[in-house]
C-alpha cells in the first residue's frame, strides 16, 4: 500500500472504534452509486442502495441494472444472491443497518446557470443525518463545488442526534463509462479527504482489498479531494479541445489533424490518450463540471485562473456545429430533403447514456436544416426516443443507412467502425460518409469509392495511408 500525504489530516479527533468490516450504506442508485453498491458487496461488505426512486430501486433489487453498463447485471446478480446487497427508499433503514454511508448523488448544471445543482446532494444528506443517532461516517463521493464538504459537515453535525460524532470525509470518484467495474475494483488511485485520522482508519476498512492489492493512496484535506475531479475532468477536456484546436487549424492550412496527433502522441511529455481529433466530448461529467468549476473559481475570485475552461467548452461546441457544416458540404450547400444516417446516439460507445451527447446535438442540427435524419445506436435507442422523438430511428445499420444520400459517424461502436466499406456502400444511395469520431479506415473507404470526410482531414490527403497498422474493416454486421 502506497499511502502519500497531500498535505496532514487537521487535528479533529474521535473516541468512536474502528469497525474493521463496515456496513455501506449508499445513497443514491443510479450510474455512480449502483456501481458502486454492487462492486462494495462483491468485496465483501454488507450494502445497502438508497433512493427516492421506487421504481429504480425496484429494478435493482429484482436484479435489472437500469441503464447499460457491461458486466454489471451479471455482477448484481451475484451480489443479490449472496445476501450482501439490499436497496430500499427509507434512510432510516439506512442509518440503521450501515457504519459508513457513501454519497452519489448527481449533481446536474443548473437550470438557470453553470453552476453545479446542489439540492439533490443536499436533500440526501439532511434526510440521512436526520436519522444518525451513533457515530457514523459520511463519505462524499459526487462531483461537488470546492467547499460543499465543510459545508455539509456543519449541516450533518446540526441536523444528527449523534452530532460531531458523525463525520464527513470525501473520496471522489473517477468512474468511465463502459469500464466502471475495473475502475472500481482495480482503480489507478484512491483519494481520502479527510479531516481527522479517525476518519480515514475508518475509509480505509471500506476498500482493504484495494488498498492490499497496493492501488496507490493519496490522503489530503476535505478542499483539495473536492478539487482533484474537478482538476482531472478540466484537463481531459482540455486536452481534447486543443487537438480539435488544431483541427481547426488543420482545416484552414490543408494540414491533417489525425497524423499531427500521431505525431504528438509519441512525445513523452504528451502521449496520445485524449489526443483524439473529432466531434468532441459529452456526457454528464466533463461538460457541465468545466462550467461548474469556472463558476465557482469566479465565486472564489479567481475566476481568471480557470477562464481558458470557456474557451474550452466553446472549441468543443463548435466542432458540432463544423461537422454540420461538412455535411451540407457533401449534399451541394442544401440540407432541405437530404436523407442522412446518423450512426450513433449515445456521447460514447458501451454506454446508453445521451446527456449532452455530441451525437443527438448534430442529429437535431440538422432536422432543422430540413434534412430526413435517421439515427441508431446499439444501445442508446430508448434514451434517445425519450429525450429526442421528433428524430426518426432505425431498428438497426441496415436500416439507417439504407438509401442514405450522407452517412456520419457519431458514436464509434465497434459495429460502425467494423463495417465493411463495400457492403455499406450498397445499401446507400451515394458513398458519402463524414467521420466525426477519426475511427474509420479512410483509406479503405476511399478504395471502395466512397467521397470521405473528416473534421480536420483535407478532401484529398497528401498521405496515401492512414494508421495502416490497424487492420481493416472486414465485415458488416446489422
Amino acid at each position: 500500500m502506497t499511502i502519500t500525504h497531500i498535505s496532514e489530516a487537521q487535528s479533529t479527533s474521535s473516541d468512536s472504534p474502528i469497525i474493521e468490516q463496515p456496513r455501506m450504506s449508499v445513497i443514491g442508485t443510479g450510474y455512480l452509486g449502483a456501481t458502486h453498491a454492487i462492486c462494495m458487496a462483491t468485496l465483501g461488505y454488507d450494502v445497502v442502495g438508497v433512493d427516492v426512486d421506487e421504481n429504480k430501486v425496484a429494478a435493482l433489487q429484482s436484479g435489472r441494472v437500469p441503464f447499460f453498463e457491461p458486466g454489471l447485471p451479471e455482477l448484481l446478480r451475484t451480489a443479490l444472491d449472496s445476501g450482501r446487497l439490499r436497496f430500499t427508499t427509507d434512510f432510516a433503514d439506512a442509518a440503521a443497518s450501515a457504519d459508513v454511508h457513501f454519497i452519489c448523488v448527481g449533481t446536474p448544471q443548473a437550470k438557470d446557470s453553470p453552476a453545479a445543482d446542489m439540492q439533490y446532494v443536499d436533500a440526501a444528506v439532511s434526510r440521512l443525518a436526520a436519522h444518525l443517532d451513533r457515530p457514523a461516517l459520511i463519505v462524499g463521493k459526487s462531483t461537488v463545488p470546492i467547499g460543499t464538504a465543510d459545508r455539509l459537515t456543519t449541516l450533518v453535525q446540526e441536523i444528527a442526534p449523534a452530532g460531531t460524532a458523525v463525520q464527513l470525509a470525501w473520496n471522489p470518484e473517477f468512474l468511465r463509462e463502459g469500464y466502471a467495474i475495473q475502475d472500481t475494483l482495480r482503480p489507478d488511485r484512491l483519494v481520502f479527504g479527510v479531516s481527522s485520522d479517525w476518519a480515514r482508519e475508518q475509509l480505509s476498512r471500506c476498500y482493504t482489498a484495494l488498498l492490499a492489492a497496493e492501488v496507490p493512496l493519496v490522503v489530503t484535506d476535505l478542499a483539495t479531494a473536492e478539487l482533484v475531479k474537478v482538476a482531472a475532468n478540466s484537463f481531459l477536456a482540455t486536452k481534447i479541445s486543443y487537438i480539435n484546436a488544431m483541427a481547426e487549424v488543420c482545416e484552414a492550412t490543408g494540414a491533417d489533424v489525425s497524423l499531427l496527433a500521431r505525431a504528438l502522441s509519441y512525445d513523452s511529455r504528451i502521449g496520445g490518450r485524449f489526443l483524439k481529433p473529432g466531434l468532441g466530448f459529452g456526457g454528464g461529467c466533463l461538460p457541465k463540471d468545466i462550467r461548474a468549476f469556472a463558476y465557482r473559481a469566479e465565486e472564489l475570485g479567481v475566476g481568471q485562473a480557470v477562464a481558458f475552461l470557456r474557451e474550452v467548452d466553446s472549441i468543443n461546441v463548435r466542432r458540432r456545429h463544423r461537422t454540420v457544416d461538412i455535411v451540407r458540404d457533401l449534399v451541394s450547400g442544401n440540407l432541405a430533403g437530404a436523407r442522412i444516417a446518423c450512426l450513433g446516439a449515445a456521447f460514447k460507445p458501451n454506454s446508453d447514456d445521451i446527456r449532452d451527447a455530441p451525437a443527438l446535438d448534430v442529429a437535431r442540427m440538422l432536422q432543422q436544416e430540413g434534412a430526413s435524419v435517421t439515427v441508431f445506436d446499439p444501445e442508446a435507442m430508448d434514451n434517445a426516443r425519450r429525450a429526442y422523438p421528433q428524430l426518426s430511428y432505425a431498428d438497426n445499420l441496415v436500416e439507417a443507412v439504407l438509401d442514405a444520400d450522407v452517412v456520419v459517424l457519431l458514436t464509434e461502436w465497434d459495429e460502425f467502425t467494423d463495417a465493411n466499406p463495400e457492403i455499406l456502400g450498397r445499401l446507400v444511395s451515394s458513398r458519402r460518409i463524414v467521420d466525426g469520431r477519426h475511427a474509420l479506415n479512410a483509406d479503405a473507404y476511399r478504395s471502395a469509392g466512397w467521397e470521405y470526410r473528416a473534421l480536420g482531414r483535407p478532401e484529398h490527403p497528401a498521405t496515401a495511408v492512414f494508421l495502416a497498422d490497424e487492420p481493416l474493416p472486414v465485415a458488416l454486421s446489422a
